[in-house]
């Protein structure tokens, strides 16, 4: 079986650093950014600028020795966030929208329509800046799917090209993930990126799943580090994809170089 290139979309330094017990210093972080980098991943996620003043230097570093890698900054779906990432000079823009009832009325106290109402405040006017804007579906594996694909429909409506779909709470099997991101492929034509949690060890297998059902971005973390019980494992999933669909990894796992 062969496949387009596959994407890797590493985030060891945001969603990795969630994991229980581990703290990356600032040197480490310039390292763990320099070896991805090095080793040829798409794309680096970095931070979260609005953590605050630290992390943003730390995110302006990573930028400056990383030569190859796409850097990325996450984002709430608030313009204080967008405003203090664009400062940073990523290359793109990573805006997290909830998506799941429970996300929406339970955490944030509000509706799909306050959230659309959102999306056209936030979205629309980041992607007027000169870094790509990608969008992520927060809580998606708990979401309606005619919530997400208008959802989709509305930030593509703004140029967004690539949106992310998140297993965030790791409830999703394979199946599952080759029905939803289908159909959002087959009614929307997004690039769709997976994002994978490990809570019941499936991971690896869902994000092989979401590459045969057409999602060629995949995240991943250095070792499946992550929070809760991690996230996809980057070389674990680079050998299964390897073999699973007969390609050389520095072929056709690989970054924008190649694709």
């Amino acid at each position: 079986m062969m496949a387009p290139y596959i994407h890797i979309v590493d985030t060891t330094l945001r969603d990795g650093t969630q994991s229980p017990l581990i703290m990356f210093s600032d040197k480490e972080k310039i390292a763990v950014a320099k070896m991805l980098d090095e080793k040829g991943v798409y794309q680096i996620e970095a931070g979260i600028p609005a953590i605050g003043k630290s992390e943003q230097e730390i995110i302006k570093k990573i930028k400056q020795v990383c030569h190859n890698a796409r850097i990325a900054v996450w984002n709430r779906l608030n313009a204080d966030d967008i405003n203090t990432s664009l400062a940073c000079n990523a290359d793109i823009i990573h805006i997290s929208i909830p998506v799941s009832y429970r996300q929406i009325h339970e955490k944030l106290k509000k509706d799909e329509t306050w959230l659309l109402q959102e999306i056209d405040k936030v979205v629309y006017p980041a992607t007027g800046n000169k870094a790509e804007v990608t969008v992520g579906m927060e809580d998606a594996s708990r979401a309606q799917m005619d919530f997400m694909l208008a959802v989709v429909r509305k930030v593509k409506q703004f140029g967004v090209g690539r949106v992310r779909f998140a297993d965030t709470v790791g409830i999703m099997t394979p199946l599952a993930v080759h029905e939803q991101i289908s159909r959002l492929i087959q009614e929307t034509s997004i690039d769709i990126e997976f994002h994978a949690h490990n809570d019941l060890g499936m991971a690896v297998a869902n994000s092989i799943a979401a590459v045969q059902s057409g999602a060629f971005f995949i995240d991943t973390t250095v070792n499946g580090i992550g929070e809760r019980c991690g996230n996809c494992d980057m070389d674990k999933f680079i050998f299964a994809a390897s073999s699973i669909f007969n390609s050389d990894k520095n072929e056709r796992v690989n970054g924008e170089e190649n694709g």
